[in-house]
């Protein structure tokens, strides 16, 4: 809705701030630069929106994507032109698979040297089609406040992504009339009126399975999810974007499917007769996709989803939360959930393999030191990633982040800033291991000036420690290019004004943790730990 009261002549640098705080922006990530400065200077001004700066454009689009993950909101980035918005495509790439909103503001140069290979000229629009929802390029200030209102509902509907706006150096001095916007959006959900088809499914079925994937934390449908399994006891597996949509400790929970999953999960997928994919994508991660060939029920708010990887005519497009309310089937499935107890005992024990503390070990004493505390995880990528998702507990206020689709190193330090920044009062841990540490380890800075309550867990074991155990498995044991080297963490974490300790020992552990968590700064603890460790 607009109104036309008090409309004001502004600079398009103006009117973008005037219109981001009507959208309901209050927090920018970004990275300055000569072709944006006139913004800058209106941020400078500006007493509403507060600015992160963090030390690389890609770490701005992963806090942004943090900062969405934790609120619910659309999380902004600001970046210059050229490099500066070529350093968000991993970035946006993230954000696009795994279907969280953002808008990228990328400076670009004058509207008339566009195409002429000017200083710093990338054509980024053309650059991020493929892993974007929508790009624009505003050339005109008068195109400015009806722009960013498309480009945020794009984002934030559907299954929500990221879209880039390009702006060109001239809008920002430009004046333009800027009108006053109470803005209301109402998420553009595709409704269902019926979920008939997969009543009737349910209804001729005998040992019926839900996956929960992502899609149930995007529309935010957990209780629905809760009240259908304790009125049908239908056992409940997850995706690893799942984790934490379903109470971890119920007893119809089974636990988490794919090649790094639990043998329960995998097992009760090929053993049922019905599997209700609740936003789940059923990627090259999945044990055996052929065990799903006939029974597979897709429920997804994205239509590119459904039979993408399996075949199959049944299928809700719409929003999960929407789906499950309807279902009203009164057959309960109590005796498949007492048969389906059987699975759990074939779940794998963990063993040391020499006399190091190992990774395991140190995330079971993360779990019993936090065990029950709301806390967000955010993990990078490796093994380090599958160990925290296997040993820690997580449920709707005890979450963790990570990439899943794009598997990005990077990803967790920068995230885990956009979680602190979204809410300083939660606890916000990073579970890293010592290669993805150091694609972000500049990150530490921010955490500085922000003094953000963040605990930073290094698994340090000196490889590239998924590469290496695929290595084994492939290469016949020859670690080409995988063992690395570090520098010293703590050290490091020092000379940013950041304590930390390092522990290589059990005993250690418990004292460590007593220490990191009775700070709320940023803290950091580099566990060395058994470098040959599999999963």
């Amino acid at each position: 809705m607009i109104t036309r009261n008090n409309i004001q002549t502004l600079t398009g640098a103006k009117t973008i701030i005037e219109t981001l705080k009507n959208l309901g922006v209050d927090t920018v990530f970004g990275y300055p630069g000569g072709v944006v400065l006139e913004l800058y200077d209106e941020i400078h001004k500006d007493k509403e929106i507060k600015h992160i700066l963090v030390r690389h454009e890609q770490s701005a689009v992963h806090s942004a994507e943090g900062y969405a993950r934790e609120t619910g909101k659309c999380g902004v980035v600001l970046v210059t032109s050229g490099p500066g918005a070529t350093n968000t495509l991993s970035g946006i790439v993230n954000a696009y698979l795994d279907g969280y909103p953002l808008i990228v503001l990328t400076g670009q140069v004058f509207k008339n040297l566009l195409g002429k290979d000017a200083f710093q000229e990338a054509n980024i629009c053309d650059i991020c089609k493929s892993c974007t929802k929508k790009t624009f390029q505003i050339t005109s200030a008068k195109d400015i406040q009806k722009t960013f209102i498309e480009a945020y509902k794009t984002a934030m509907s559907g299954k929500k992504g990221p879209v880039v706006i390009d702006l060109v150096k001239d809008i920002f001095k430009e004046k333009v009339v800027f009108e006053p916007m109470n803005f209301e959006f109402d998420q553009n959900f595709v409704y269902v009126d019926s979920a008939s088809n997969l009543n009737q499914m349910l209804e001729n079925s005998e040992k019926p399975l839900i996956v929960a994937g992502g899609g149930v934390k995007h529309s935010k449908a957990e209780d629905e999810l809760s009240k259908l399994v304790s009125k049908t006891d239908i056992p409940v597996v997850s995706t690893m974007m799942g984790l934490g949509t379903f109470p971890q400790n119920d007893k119809n929970y089974f636990g988490m499917i794919g090649i790094f999953g639990d043998n329960s999960a995998n097992n009760l997928l090929k053993e049922s007769d019905l599997v209700i994919s609740l936003g789940a994508r059923f990627n090259d991660r999945i044990v055996d996709r052929e065990c799903l060939n006939g029974k597979l029920f897709q429920v997804d708010i994205n239509k590119n989803e459904i039979s993408r990887v399996i075949k199959t005519d049944n299928f809700i497009i719409g929003d999960i939360k929407d789906v499950l309310s309807k279902i009203s089937i009164s057959k309960r499935f109590s005796d498949w959930s007492i048969n389906a107890q059987a699975f759990r005992t074939a779940n794998k024990t963990r063993f040391k393999q020499t006399n190091m503390l190992h990774s395991f070990e140190v995330i079971k004493e993360i779990e019993k030191f936090t065990k029950n505390e709301a806390i967000t995880f955010t993990s990078e990528v490796g093994q380090h990633q599958l160990w925290a998702v296997q040993n820690l507990s997580f449920y709707k206020d005890r979450k963790i982040f990570v990439s899943g689709g794009s598997g990005t190193m990077g990803f967790g330090l920068p995230s885990a800033i956009g979680a602190a920044v979204a809410n300083p009062s939660k606890q916000v841990v990073c579970i890293t291991g010592d290669g993805s540490f150091q694609m972000a380890l500049h990150e530490l800075a921010t955490c500085k000036d922000y003094n953000l309550n963040i605990k930073i867990i290094i698994l340090n074991n000196g490889y590239l420690g998924m590469v290496r155990q695929l290595q084994d498995k492939f290469c016949d044991g020859v670690y080409s290019e995988t063992k690395i080297s570090n520098p010293d963490f703590v050290t490091l974490a020092k000379s940013y004004g950041i304590n930390g300790l390092r522990v290589s020992s059990f005993d250690e552990i418990l004292p460590a943790l007593q220490t990191a968590f009775s700070t709320n700064d940023t803290f950091v603890i580099d566990f060395a730990v058994e470098p040959i460790e599999t999963l």
